[in-house]
Parts: structure tokens; sequence; C-alpha cells
């Protein structure tokens, strides 16, 4: 399989998988502006919508929006337990938090990455949007589930363990979000996690060791 990424954008969940699962794969670093990969291909040719993630599995047929993505690859080792049982209503659970985690969380942040610098009142209302979205993950947590879905860690955890530690590089406090803070912190910890991070530049290998 060949994965293109943009280094810690919201491919890094499948990056995240990808080593969870333990299977083999290249990577690819995308430059969505330019619409050119690291090895020199038309990134618009793989993928006409032109943002990551983008996946080629072992057919050379292309995948691409994160929730299809990550549930195709943990699909592929059912054993791992990185996704329910299709077909279940816990996997319909599943549908719910990557629907929520992509159409709502993800989206939220755009503000911060549309290029054009927000000034007090713009970004007085993007954090807001951000901060009903997250008090959604909070309330999720507030039985003491370790994970979105329970205490097994699933694909749902590494697209919104993505999507949430965005706030470290736009500046957004979560410490109004105490278990949100501790999942965050709990999912950054998984050795899968701290491998994409490593891989992709956000992190010294450094501070993990």
């Amino acid at each position: 399989m060949k994965l293109y990424y943009k280094p810690g954008a919201c491919s890094m969940a499948s990056h995240i998988i990808l080593n969870e699962l333990g299977i083999q794969f290249e990577l690819d670093k995308t430059d969505t502006d330019a619409g050119k990969t690291e090895a020199g291909e038309d990134f618009r040719k793989i993928s006409p919508n032109g943002y990551v993630p983008a996946l080629v599995n072992d057919d050379g047929e292309v995948i691409t929006e994160n929730p299809a993505v990550l549930q195709y690859l943990a699909d592929q080792m059912p054993d791992a337990g990185l996704a329910p049982s299709n077909g279940t209503l816990a996997r319909t659970r599943l549908q719910e938090a990557l629907n929520f985690v992509s159409s709502e969380l993800h989206k939220s942040f755009g503000p911060f990455f549309s290029g054009t610098p927000l000034n007090a009142e713009a970004k007085q209302h993007a954090e807001k949007g951000i901060g009903r979205r997250v008090a959604h993950i909070e309330r999720s947590l507030a039985d003491g589930r370790s994970y979105l879905l329970g205490e097994v860690f699933t694909v749902a955890d590494a697209y919104a363990f993505v999507v949430l530690n965005w706030t470290n590089f736009i500046g957004v406090s979560l410490d109004a979000y105490p278990k949100t803070q501790n999942y965050v912190a709990r999912v950054a910890a998984r050795p899968a996690v701290v491998k994409a991070m490593v891989t992709e530049g956000l992190i010294e290998q450094e501070q993990v060791a």
C-alpha cells in the first residue's frame, strides 16, 4: 500500500493506523498547494480532489476521504480490533464518531487553515466553534472511558487525536476540557502515534526516548 500524506494533516490518522497494523506500506509526502508529491507525481492525477489522504491499495485502487480510508484499513486486519464488525451497532457508533470528527470537529478548524489571517473577532468566533465540538468529545468521555467508543482504541481515535492535536499549532487551549486533554495525551503515548509523529517531523525522537 502507499499513503499520500501531508505532515501533520488529517492523513496522519491513516499513517497511525498503518503503524498500528504493522503492515508494509510506502509514504509519499505531498504538497497539496503545488499538487506535487515528493516522488514527483502529479497528485491531482491520483486524487482529483487534491487533498490528502489518498491510499493506493495493493490492487492499484485509490481510496480517498478519511472515514473511508480508515475503515478500509481496519477491515484488512479485523483481528486487530481497530473497527467493530460490519453490520453491528458498534460499527454504526464508529461511523457516527468518524462522521462527527470529519464533518464537525475537523471542519471547525477550517478558519485557521484558510490562508487568510483572522482578526480578533473572527478568531474568537472560530475558537468558539472549536469549543462547541470539543465539548461534545468531553461529554463522550464523561463516563470515564479511555477512548471514544469505550476501552478499545479504534480508527476514530486516530482521527480525533490528529484533529485535536492541531490546537497545539494554532494556540487554542484545551484547559477547559480536562478529560479531552487526558485523552489526547493517552493517544499521543501510543507507539504507533509516536512513530507517525516522528516520521512526519512533528516531534523529535529525543522527546520520546
